[in-house]
């Protein structure tokens, strides 16, 4: 017997959300203010992404939030009897892309195989498949897809074998270089020009101040720790707020963190920007029939089942905008000392607490 979406939250562990902004936003999917809701323990994030949105609302353009590109993966892994013939298979992958993109589309009405990565390691080919999986955020779709297309290249290619329908090379809730390069998840690039009496008067700092602590914080201090392929310093908060506010796998703010910063002084105007390259997102599928999940996503504006992608479009852009605005607060904040402690001590310490 199925249970409603009530019955399923009996048990449900509660965060405190707010809804923040509006956060003007611009661009190639979205054109207009909008609030995100953010779940979170971390009572801060909260009046930091409202900063960073009445900023978007200072400045002509707002946020401009740039849609670069779509597409999940999985990547299966295959026993070759030698190098050779994992070559061999390889160099007929183009040949069979017919057939495989047939096969995935009798997985799913939704799934679409856009394009195939490998690596050979020894006598082990690793195959990644990229998917177009609609408006779900894709994981089952694309491992049922590669699932059928894994037992047709067993089928069909001499020399290959079964060896596990997930060989890491996706890659899935962990860090590493691949995601960043080829993109897994939504890719979206945010931009925000800042006038300087903006930043001055709303931030309490200088363009150069935050365009060098980027430098100093995010890059350097990122490579010294052995980041890879990310250079923030806090995106995991703002993506883990909206994907419990929405009912995503949480568990992707993994990769989903591994972003870039980048700042420029410009004639004092501060130019901010969040790169993003794997927004993990859905608006169908497991979690999102919950009812707060649903009343949030309707209120998003992406409540509606149009099955085309628009509405995973549309929340990950708005998720990208909420981690600028997140991001550009706590680097100002990071510009003056004493600043962010200050912060977290008047929204976490009851004030009996604040002096000791």
């Amino acid at each position: 017997m199925s249970m409603t979406g009530t019955e399923r939250e009996k048990d449900a562990a509660v965060v405190p959300l707010r809804w923040v902004g509006p956060i003007k936003i611009t661009g190639n999917v979205v054109d207009e203010p909008i609030e995100v809701p953010l779940a979170t323990y971390e009572s801060p994030l909260w009046p930091s992404v409202a900063r960073g949105a009445k900023i978007t609302r200072r400045c002509d353009r707002g946020v401009v939030c740039t849609l670069v590109d779509e597409r999940m993966t999985r990547s299966v892994l295959l026993e070759a009897d030698d190098a050779g013939a994992a070559l061999a298979a390889v160099r007929r992958l183009g040949d069979a892309m017919g057939e495989m993109r047939r096969i995935v589309a009798d997985c799913s009405r939704y799934a679409e195989l856009l394009d195939v990565r490998h690596q050979i390691a020894g006598n082990l080919l690793f195959v990644r498949f990229e998917f177009a999986t609609g408006d779900a955020s894709g994981h089952n779709m694309a491992t049922l897809a590669a699932d059928a297309l894994l037992a047709y290249l067993v089928r069909v290619f001499p020399g290959l074998r079964y060896e596990s329908v997930s060989g890491n090379f996706c890659t899935d809730k962990k860090a590493s270089a691949v995601n960043g390069i080829l993109g897994r998840g939504k890719n979206v690039v945010t931009e925000l020009l800042i006038p300087r009496a903006v930043v001055a008067n709303d931030l309490h700092t200088t363009a150069r101040r935050v365009a060098a602590l980027n430098v100093r914080k995010n890059l350097i201090g990122t490579s010294l720790a052995g980041g890879i392929r990310s250079a923030n310093a806090h995106y995991a908060n703002m993506l883990l707020a909206v994907y419990l506010a929405t009912g995503q796998d949480a568990a992707n703010i993994v990769e989903g963190s591994q972003g870039i910063t980048h700042a420029e002084d410009r004639d004092g105007d501060l130019y901010f920007s969040c790169t993003l390259p794997n927004i993990i997102v859905g608006t169908v599928g497991n979690g999102k029939g919950l009812d707060f999940a649903a009343a949030n996503l309707a209120r998003l504006g992406c409540g509606a089942d149009r099955a085309t992608g628009e509405n995973a479009r549309r929340l990950a852009v708005v998720t990208a905008a909420a981690v600028l605005c997140g991001e550009l607060s706590l680097l100002a904040a990071q510009t003056n000392a004493g600043e962010l402690m200050r912060t977290h001590l008047n929204f976490e310490r009851p004030p009996s607490d604040r002096e000791n």
